[in-house]
Parts: structure tokens; sequence; C-alpha cells
């Protein structure tokens, strides 16, 4: 069993954030890299309404994961169990968890781009660009010295889940599509106080 304990910051406001993070030192790991995730409703459909998290991502991999509903959640961090595999087939694992009963109630995208701190061990930073904005994300056991190395204390923590912040953004923006995509903000423009 593997606890995640993860932050996110907004940092739409940095002009270059791939430079900023190599300028304070963060090490490339994985370059960018387009993610296509579904998330599934459970046959009780319940899911949502526990917090419990069942997602099929393909990127390089198809990976299946489950999320508990948190655990524990102060000071913008989250901590819940997270269970993942690398599963052999995308579409086929789709097709399982479909005629088990569970349905895809949406679909998100992203570009992650991966980095790490040599001398900040068991912590992963990551750059992700969401249809509504970017943000950092930093899982692991030094979240703090993390971003105090990358010098944004000043920043909010969000402990939210990207589709916890959709799903802000759906009700303030009176919104009806249910799917997370580039192609759906396209024309949307963000208030990004949304986020703090």
């Amino acid at each position: 069993m593997a606890i995640e304990i993860e932050s996110k910051i907004y940092i739409g406001h940095l002009e270059d954030p791939s430079t900023y993070l190599t300028q304070h030192g963060a090490i490339l790991v994985k370059p960018r890299t387009y993610e296509y995730n579904i998330r599934y409703e459970s046959p009780a459909n319940d899911f949502v309404a526990q917090k419990i998290v069942l997602r099929l991502r393909k990127d390089d991999l198809a990976r299946l994961t489950y999320k508990s509903p948190r655990i524990h959640q102060h000071e913008g961090i989250s901590e819940r169990l997270e269970l993942e595999t690398i599963v052999g087939d995308f579409e086929t694992t789709n097709d399982i968890l479909k005629a088990l009963g569970f349905r895809p109630y949406m679909v998100y995208e992203k570009y992650r781009t991966t980095y790490h701190f040599e001398d900040i061990p068991n912590t992963e930073l990551v750059l992700d660009e969401m249809p509504y904005g970017t943000f950092i994300e930093i899982e692991g056991e030094a979240i703090s010295a993390v971003i105090h190395r990358l010098e944004l204390e000043h920043l909010p923590r969000i402990s939210e889940s990207y589709a916890e912040l959709f799903e802000k953004i759906r009700q303030r923006y009176n919104i009806e599509f249910t799917d997370l995509t580039f192609a759906n903000f396209a024309e949307l423009e963000i208030d990004t106080a949304i986020f703090k």
C-alpha cells in the first residue's frame, strides 16, 4: 500500500515555468508528455460522492489507479491511499471496466513534465499543464522543502484534485460539459482567483 501525500500550486503567473524550475535546481526526469485519463463511476453510482477515484490513464504506458477518500487534509496538503498498476492495453482495460458496470463519467487531459531535486529525496515535482491553467504538483515527504527551494511560499497550497477544481469552475461559470479537455476550454477565460 502507498500513501499519496501531495499539494498543488497554481503558477499561471510564471512566463516560462520550465525555465523557472530548472533555474531553481530542478532536474528533468521525464519530458513533457500528453496524458489522457478516464475516471469511472461505480455501478452503485457512489464513487464521486465518496471521493473515490478509479482512473485509467494513457501516456507512454497504460495505468489503472485507485485512490481512496482523503485520509488527512491540512494546510493545502492531501493524504490518501493510492494503488496503481501498469496494464497491458488501455482500450481492453476500458472495455473490461465498462463490462463490469463501471461507467466513464469524466475524461480529462493534461501535459505533464516530471522533475526532482537530487538533495531532496522521496519527493517528486511535476509541471502540469491543465486545460484551465498551469500548476506544479509536489508529491512525497518533503513538500515544504521543495516549495521553499522554488521560492513559492507566498502562493496558496491547493489540496483539491484537478477534478475538484474543475467542478468549482463548472459551478462558477455554469458550464454544462463534463470533460476536462483542451478543446472544451479553448474559448473560455477563467478568473484565476478561483485557485486561491
